[in-house]
C-alpha cells in the first residue's frame, strides 16, 4: 500500500536522521525535500504547502533546532500533520436509531462500487448484522449478475432485476423489503459512469430523494491521483457525500489523492480497499496511515488483523495451558500456521511492522507461500505419533518423512528446530503475560507500547 510514497518518504527519514542537532537551514532543506516527494506522490500542491508550512511553525515555536533528538521530534510533528490532515480518527459508519440504516455508494464506473458492497456486507455480517444488498444499476446487468454472486457467497439477500430500468423504484422496494424483513443494513450499489454526466447525477438524486440514505459514501479509485478531488467535489455537491471508500490500494497508487481529499474536500476516508478479496478491507484510522507512511508500522492493525482471524477463547486458553506445559505439538504449529496465512499476503503484515517495510525486497510473496505449504507438506507427513510426540523424530523418521514431502532431510531439520524454537519463544510470552495472547496479541501489544 501507497509504495512509492512509503518509500521515498522512508528515503527522506533516513537523510534527516543522519544529523544531531540540526540548524534551521538544516531543517528548510529537510522540508523542502520532503515537499519534492509529496508533490511526486500526487500530492496537490496546495496541501503539500499547508502541511509543511504548519510542521515549518511548530517547529520553530519548540525550538527544535536546538534538541539533541531533532530529527525524531520532527518526524513526530510531520506524523501529526499527517495524521491531521487525513482526519485525525476513523469515522466509523453511523447506524441508525431506527432500521434499516441506509448506505448508499456512488462512484464512476470501475471505481470498484459493487466489490465494496460486497466487502462492507461481508464486514457487517461478521458484526452480527443482517444486511440487504440492493442492485440499482439495472441497465448494466453484469453489476447485478456480479452483486447477486456476491450476495450468494456471503449468504446475504440481493435484489435485483436486470429487466427493469427503473433504479428509483428498485431502491425504495429494497428498504421496504429491509423494513419488513427486520433488516438493519440496506447497502445500494447505484450506477456509474466512464465521467461524470447530467443523467447519472439526475438519477441519483432522484434515488436520494426516494430513500433518504443514512450514509452516502463516494468509491474512488486510489490510482485517479489529483482528479479524485474533482471528482469528489462533484459528487458531494449533487448527493451531499458523507464519506470516501478508497479503493484498489494494493496495486500502484501513489497515495497522494488519499492525502488530498480530505484537506480539499473536508470528506473524511472511511474505509479503503487493499485487494480483491472480499476481506481487503479495512476501517481508515489516520493515525496509523501517517505511522506506515514513515516506516513506523501499524501493530494496533496487525493485533486487530490477529484478533479477527484467532480460534475461539476457549481454543486460546488450550493452547496457552499446552505451551505452559511444554505440551505444544505440530499439530499446533500447523494450525498457527493456517492461522498466519490467514492473516493476508506477507507484504501487507511486514508493513504493519515497524521498519517492515524494508523487508518487503528480500522476501518475495511467492517465497514466503511456498516456506508455508513446504512446512505443512512436511508436518502431513508425519504419523499422528510423530507429530504429536516430535522428540521420537530419529534419522530414519526423518528420511521417510522428507521422500513423502518432497523434500530434503535438511528442510525437515530446519522446520523441526523452528517448530523447538517457536515453542520456547511462545513459552517465554506466556510466562511474562500470565498466558494470555499466544495468537500473538500479548507480543505485538508490548511492542506497541514501547
Amino acid at each position: 500500500m501507497f509504495e512509492q510514497l512509503t518509500t521515498r518518504v522512508q528515503s527522506w527519514v533516513d537523510r534527516l536522521r543522519r544529523g544531531g542537532t540540526l540548524s534551521a537551514e538544516e531543517i528548510d532543506a529537510a522540508l523542502g525535500q520532503l515537499r519534492t516527494t509529496l508533490l511526486d506522490a500526487d500530492v496537490h500542491q496546495e496541501v503539500a504547502a499547508s502541511l509543511l508550512e504548519r510542521v515549518k511553525s511548530r517547529a520553530v515555536q519548540l525550538r527544535v533546532q536546538e534538541s539533541l533528538n531533532a530529527a525524531d521530534r520532527i518526524l513526530a510533528l510531520v506524523g501529526q500533520e499527517l495524521a491531521a490532515l487525513m482526519g485525525d480518527k476513523h469515522r466509523p459508519l453511523r447506524l441508525s436509531s431506527e432500521p434499516p440504516t441506509v448506505i448508499m455508494l456512488v462512484g464512476l464506473q470501475g471505481s470498484g462500487k459493487t466489490t465494496t458492497a460486497g466487502k462492507l456486507a461481508r464486514l457487517l455480517k461478521q458484526q452480527g448484522r443482517r444486511v440487504l444488498l440492493a442492485a440499482a444499476d439495472p441497465r448494466r446487468p453484469a453489476a447485478t449478475e456480479q452483486l447477486q454472486t456476491l450476495g450468494r457467497s456471503l449468504l446475504v439477500d440481493v435484489l435485483g432485476d436486470a429487466s427493469t430500468q427503473d433504479a428509483v423504484a428498485l431502491c425504495r422496494a429494497a428498504v421496504e423489503r429491509a423494513r419488513a424483513r427486520a433488516t438493519e443494513v440496506v447497502i445500494i450499489d447505484t450506477a456509474g459512469r466512464l465521467q461524470i454526466d447530467a443523467p447519472l447525477m439526475g438519477e441519483l438524486k432522484a434515488i436520494h430523494a426516494a430513500v433518504k440514505p443514512h450514509e452516502v459514501w463516494l468509491v474512488v479509485d486510489g490510482m485517479m491521483g489529483q482528479e479524485a478531488v474533482a471528482t469528489a467535489r462533484a459528487f458531494a455537491g449533487a448527493v451531499g457525500v458523507t464519506g470516501l471508500v478508497m479503493t484498489k490500494l494494493d496495486g500502484d497508487a501513489k497515495g497522494g489523492a488519499l492525502l488530498s481529499i480530505r484537506a480539499m474536500t473536508g470528506l473524511p476516508v472511511t474505509y479503503i480497499g487493499t485487494g480483491e478479496k472480499l476481506e481487503a478491507l479495512e476501517p481508515f484510522h489516520p493515525d496509523r496511515m501517517a505511522s506506515r507512511i514513515l516506516g513506523r508500522g501499524d501493530l494496533q492493525s496487525l493485533i486487530e488483523r490477529v484478533e479477527a482471524s484467532a480460534a475461539t477463547p476457549d481454543g486460546t486458553a488450550a493452547l496457552a495451558r499446552k505451551v505452559r506445559r511444554e505440551e505444544l505439538t505440530l499439530e499446533d504449529f500447523r494450525s498457527q500456521l493456517a492461522q498466519m496465512a490467514s492473516l493476508g499476503p506477507v507484504g501487507e503484515l511486514l508493513a504493519m511492522v515497524p521498519g517492515g517495510q524494508r523487508l518487503k525486497a528480500a522476501v518475495s510473496e511467492e517465497a514466503a507461500q511456498a516456506k508455508m505449504k513446504q512446512a505443512t507438506a512436511i508436518i502431513d507427513s508425519m504419523t499422528r505419533q510423530e507429530r504429536r510426540v516430535p522428540d521420537v523424530l530419529n534419522g530414519g523418521r526423518r528420511l521417510r518423512i522428507a521422500r513423502g514431502s518432497g523434500t530434503t532431510v535438511q528442510e525437515v531439520n530446519q522446520l523441526v528446530k523452528q517448530f523447538y524454537d517457536a515453542r520456547r519463544m511462545m513459552k517465554q510470552m506466556a510466562g511474562k503475560s500470565g498466558g494470555a495472547g499466544l495468537s500473538g496479541r500479548a507480543g505485538l501489544k508490548r511492542m506497541a507500547g514501547s
